[in-house]
């Protein structure tokens, strides 16, 4: 099997509460996602997706996604897309860094090797662990008491695992914590997350005033040593993200014992094949994940579902059901919540289907048919 061409196309993910907000005062409305196919001369094709969460919360943006495909996708035109091996090392070698813009391309690599083999991704990346996987939904920023009220909705829904965002003025931060808090039950998940807003004053601040509440910290500061200082005042369960950027970064926060728990989003480390070894390098030193991404519809639901549900269920802290926060629907077989669970579709590869006549003719072209 060969690569004949890769194409990518460009869709606009609105979201049903309207605005999602983070640390920082940041916030998306519409997210900006770029749907890439991988066609081969067997005539099967691959999918992925990849969404950044805007500008400002990795290195990464939507149009970098785009424009890092015209640097890479050339250079894999005429490559076996099985041999995942060569495909991530050609990449590497064609672009320096920038993984969020290999993960799809990978990913849909993946997606055709399911398909060659008729076999499930979930088959694939270790065999299914778990029958269903269970899902934490996100409360976006806002004052404590309407944080409070969606938690109380969302509960309704089957979630029983919150990421609380954070990462604001301190103050009002150990409010929305503590609120959130009153209203859930003793066998719910709360977690903190700052997404890298606190400085290390604030964040000591915060985990003091809330040591006698049942919550995670996760990610308080921007780097990883200010992390680790606030890790090491706490006794808290403690959650790393945005610093455990690939291989290299876990392996240093597991010699330094940094974190309980690590968040491992796919397209952040460069796809599943990276995820894949990460969450087997987790697993080995067991250690627990939050798995999932920086956001997406369908296709990148699909991707964590399938990770997700091939990782023992004690190793899965939560994942995310990324297409239900949004209005659109870009694909058919997408994993669908159910009473805060979700499953990995069972057709081969990631087993869904791109709906074309909503993501339109492509905005990027390469080998046949460019």
């Amino acid at each position: 099997m060969k690569i004949t061409a890769i194409r990518a196309y460009q869709v606009d993910l609105p979201l049903k509460e309207g605005r999602y907000s983070w640390s920082n005062g940041n916030f998306v409305e519409v997210f900006d996602s770029t749907v890439v196919a991988i066609e081969t001369d067997e005539g099967i094709t691959g999918y992925a997706e990849c969404c950044p969460l805007g500008s400002a919360y990795l290195p990464s943006y939507a149009r970098g996604v785009r424009a890092g495909l015209e640097e890479i996708a050339p250079k894999l035109i005429g490559l076996d897309p099985t041999n995942l091996g060569l495909v991530n090392r050609t990449m590497d070698a064609a672009l320096n860094g920038h993984p969020y813009v290999k993960a799809p391309l990978d990913i849909a690599c993946w997606d055709l090797l399911g398909k060659a083999s008729g076999l499930p991704l979930v088959t694939l990346l270790g065999g299914s662990a778990q029958d269903e996987v269970r899902l934490y939904r996100a409360i976006s920023q806002e004052d404590p008491d309407q944080m409070a009220k969606k938690i109380a909705g969302y509960k309704a829904e089957g979630y029983t695992k919150f990421q609380l965002k954070v990462g604001g003025n301190a103050d009002d931060d150990i409010a929305r914590i503590r609120a959130c808090r009153e209203i859930l039950d003793a066998t719910d998940i709360l977690v903190a997350d700052a997404n890298t807003g606190w400085t290390r004053h604030e964040a000591a601040r915060v985990v003091d005033a809330v040591a006698d509440l049942d919550v995670y910290i996760e990610q308080p500061c921007a780097t990883y040593d200010e992390c680790l200082s606030i890790r090491r005042r706490t006794a808290k369960p403690f959650v790393m993200d945005e610093n455990i950027t690939g291989l290299d970064m876990l392996v240093r926060g597991l010699a330094d014992d940094a974190f309980d728990v690590i968040n491992l989003k796919i397209s952040k480390v460069g796809g599943l094949s990276k995820a894949r070894t990460m969450r087997d390098v987790c697993l080995a030193h067991g250690i627990p994940m939050t798995i999932e991404d920086t956001w997406g519809g369908d296709i990148v639901t699909a991707a964590i579902a399938h990770l997700a549900q091939s990782t023992p269920s004690d190793f899965v802290f939560s994942a995310t059901d990324f297409n239900s926060y949004g209005t659109k629907t870009i694909a058919a077989n997408a994993p669908k919540r159910v009473n805060g669970g979700m499953k990995a579709p069972s057709g081969p590869g990631l087993g869904i289907e791109p709906d074309f006549e909503v993501l339109g003719a492509p905005v990027l072209s390469f080998g046949k048919g460019a």
